[in-house]
């Protein structure tokens, strides 16, 4: 081998050892920056799946919630419904109470209404033509302690039962529908009570 050979062979040798060692270095720096890469990777992954979780428990959270509120309108809903159908029934029950019971819950309606002076009663058309022989005894002695004085009027109205007073020129409707009315929040609150506690 000749002194250039050699030096050649030298110089392929160190370039090839050369060589090596950066394509060593490089594969070790290549597998660092992999190795980083991946867990780079892998902490976004698990931070996207932590935030769709998160996402997905939040909205779960929303849902029921939406829903325990859409069932507590439900029940809401239902118990005033059963409320003003209970109490439309008692009204109704007024109407339909035989003469004798009927009438005398008219004496004890006029007698907590009237107001101490004279003053007329207005009936319905059916309550009027159905008067008991006994009604006006009863009334009288139910405003006795009152003061009152209360003379049932030829005319009538039309009411759904009930009555309404006179004084002059000022009228008290006291009609069962005036009544329930007027009372409505208390006896939905009474039947509420009643009900529901």
């Amino acid at each position: 081998m000749t002194g250039l050979e050699k030096i050649v062979q030298e110089i392929l040798g160190e370039a090839e050892s050369a060589a090596r060692q950066t394509v060593s270095e490089a594969e070790t720096e290549a597998a660092t920056i992999e190795k980083e890469a991946r867990k780079q990777a892998t902490q976004k992954a698990d931070e996207i799946s932590r935030g769709g979780k998160e996402t997905v428990e939040e909205i779960l959270k929303r849902a029921q919630s939406a829903a325990e509120l859409q069932k507590r309108r439900k029940i809401l809903q239902a118990k005033q419904e059963l409320i003003r159908d209970i109490i439309e029934k008692a009204r109704q029950n007024l109407s339909v109470l035989p003469n004798d019971a009927y009438f005398d819950v008219i004496v004890k309606l006029a007698a907590r209404s009237a107001l101490p002076q004279e003053g007329k009663i207005i009936f319905s058309p059916k309550d009027h033509s159905r008067l008991p022989a006994d009604f006006y005894a009863k009334l009288e002695e139910a405003l006795k302690s009152k003061g009152a004085s209360l003379k049932v009027s030829d005319e009538t109205r039309d009411i759904d039962g009930g009555l309404v007073l006179v004084y002059g020129g000022v009228e008290e409707n006291c009609s069962f529908d005036a009544l329930f009315e007027a009372e409505r929040e208390r006896l939905t609150d009474r039947v509420n009570e009643l009900l529901f506690r």
